[in-house]
């Protein structure tokens, strides 16, 4: 049989009050509806539950024993409600934050800063990618919003603002030629022509148009890289670097997730900078979602202004 919860609300008023005129305004509702409902109730259970004169109510033996029962139910109801409310708020002011790795750059505390001042309940979380996947977890909605670099592989699916424009270093261990090559240019960098016959460290396939971008194909005239070994990691690029088995291209503000013990960067001439962008679906139009990209929007237009603004075109 199927009972609403209406019903055992009603059938618990009228037990408590024991009259169905006190019931009716403790609960909002006219007494012959009330009535209507209890003897609806009496039908579908085929029982009795109150014994009722003109002048008394009173609860039979099956009453009784349906009260405790039916405040069971509703209380647990209740709970099950509170619940759902607080599952349904967490959820809204919970923002998932995709990267492959730290962005660094004093991004997290600024944006955190402006998000929060929008919506105090914020609650961003925070979580980390393999470099297999350059949308940090926007592409199957792991991540509501991400810090990405371009190009991203299905640009129309998302909408980004730019946080961040760095130029291109190349690292390769300290004893590398081309390190002793760049102690000599006055401008203490390498030309990327010297570097067309090094082996290069590459993303994983998966990562499409970005892992093209760090193996600078923009920049090859349609000669075709020597690949090194796949990383998907800066602990693992770090090594391989290390290790000789070739160098990669980083954009200047991960440069210490990778130089150390030995491996430096360099700058390189020739290559267009690289672009961190704050990333979303281009379809979502959830609040967080929206500050964060605003947020996004403000701190990069102060991180990528120019020092020296040249005149207006």
């Amino acid at each position: 049989m199927d009972i609403h919860g209406r019903d055992l609300r009603y059938f618990t008023a009228v037990a408590e009050e024991l009259s169905f005129t006190r019931a009716a305004e403790r609960l909002f509702v006219s007494q012959p509806a009330l009535s209507k409902q209890i003897r609806m109730l009496e039908k579908q259970l085929d029982v009795v539950l109150f014994e009722r004169d003109r002048r008394t109510v009173r609860l039979t033996a099956v009453g009784e024993a349906l009260l405790p029962r039916a405040r069971e139910v509703l209380a647990a109801w209740e709970t099950a409600e509170a619940a759902v409310r607080e599952a349904r708020a967490a959820e809204r002011s919970t923002l998932v934050i995709g990267m492959s790795t730290s962005p660094g750059r004093g991004l997290l505390p600024a944006l955190r800063t402006r998000l929060v001042s929008r919506h105090p309940d914020a609650q961003p979380v925070l979580r980390q990618v393999n470099w297999a996947d350059p949308s940090a977890g926007l592409a199957d909605g792991s991540s509501d919003v991400a810090f990405v670099w371009l190009p991203l592989p299905d640009e129309k699916r998302y909408c980004y603002e730019v946080v961040a424009r760095e130029p291109r270093l190349v690292a390769l261990p300290g004893g590398h030629p081309l390190a002793a090559r760049a102690a000599c240019d006055p401008e203490g960098m390498v030309d990327f022509a010297d570097l067309l016959d090094e082996p290069f460290l590459a993303l994983p396939a998966e990562a499409g148009p970005l892992r093209d971008h760090w193996l600078a194909l923009d920049a090859r005239e349609g000669r075709p890289p020597r690949i090194g070994a796949v990383v998907a990691g800066a602990e693992e690029t770090h090594e391989a670097v290390a290790g000789g088995q070739g160098v990669v291209l980083l954009a200047a503000g991960n440069a210490p997730l990778v130089v150390r013990d030995e491996v430096v960067a360099l700058p390189v001439r020739g290559l267009s900078p690289s672009r961190l962008a704050v990333a979303a679906g281009r379809e979502d139009a959830r609040p967080l979602v929206l500050a964060y990209l605003a947020a996004a929007r403000e701190v990069g237009a102060t991180m990528c202004a120019p020092a020296h603004p040249g005149p207006a075109t």
